[in-house]
């Protein structure tokens, strides 16, 4: 940059909106690519604004703390987001009264079967112990997982890279095998989405419909509870 440019940019970088106003442009880049792309989970909005803010980052030098100082606001609205998740929930309470039990077992099957697939195959191919660790929790949502991770002996920053990919390759693979299964139900596939892919698999689910959508976000919660809970006891266990 000339002296110009970079007097400017260095007045813009100052400022914490720049990086909310930046993260918001990149995610609207980011949606239209993907409703370009036919709504593909290899080029979901999630993955591709990263993209889009990490080269930003690098090209001009902003350090992650700038970035993430700036961006609090969007912090503050993951939490009503969240809850917002309740109101599609709710419409579906008569279904979740009369199979709680199937649900919770199902939950806790899926869970326990995403950890230990993981896990096993880390060690068989002989991955070290900190790295078995942190497959563990990553098919649960990010916050949790990297939590789990931290208190089992794990590496966070590489469950967080982890829970990326398994919630591309999850939203990719769930309908391919759902439909390979002929499992035509909603309510089953989007459950299945939930607890396999977290929230990129919900958000998809989403858009396929609210009942879908629903059971998805009710898996991922049921999925991210049993995790933190019954996780750490296990691997202290073993």
């Amino acid at each position: 940059m000339t002296a110009a440019p970079a007097t400017l940019w260095s007045f813009l970088a100052s400022s914490p909106l720049i990086w909310l106003l930046a993260t918001l442009l990149a995610y609207q880049l980011a949606q239209a690519i993907y409703a370009r792309a036919g709504f593909t989970p290899l080029l979901h909005p999630v993955v591709v604004s990263v993209a889009i803010l990490v080269a930003v980052l690098r090209l001009t030098g902003t350090p992650y703390q700038t970035y993430s100082d700036g961006v609090r606001f969007i912090h503050f609205l993951l939490g009503p987001a969240t809850v917002a998740l309740a109101v599609p929930l709710y419409r579906q309470v008569k279904a979740i009264r009369r199979n709680w039990l199937a649900l919770l077992f199902a939950a806790a099957a899926g869970s326990a079967a995403s950890a230990a697939v993981a896990m096993g195959t880390g060690a068989l191919l002989g991955a070290s112990r900190p790295t078995v660790l942190s497959l563990a929790a990553k098919s649960v949502t990010m916050p949790i997982a990297m939590s789990v991770t931290e208190k089992i002996g794990g590496s966070p920053s590489l469950t967080s890279a982890l829970v990326m990919l398994t919630g591309i390759f999850g939203t990719c693979m769930a309908q391919i095998i759902l439909r390979g299964l002929k499992i035509p139900d909603a309510d089953a596939g989007g459950f299945a989405l939930g607890v396999a892919a977290h929230g990129i698999g919900t958000s998809r689910a989403l858009q396929i419909s609210q009942e879908m959508g629903a059971f998805a976000g009710l898996a991922m919660g049921l999925a991210g509870i049993l995790t933190a809970f019954f996780l750490p006891f296990l691997i202290q266990a073993l």
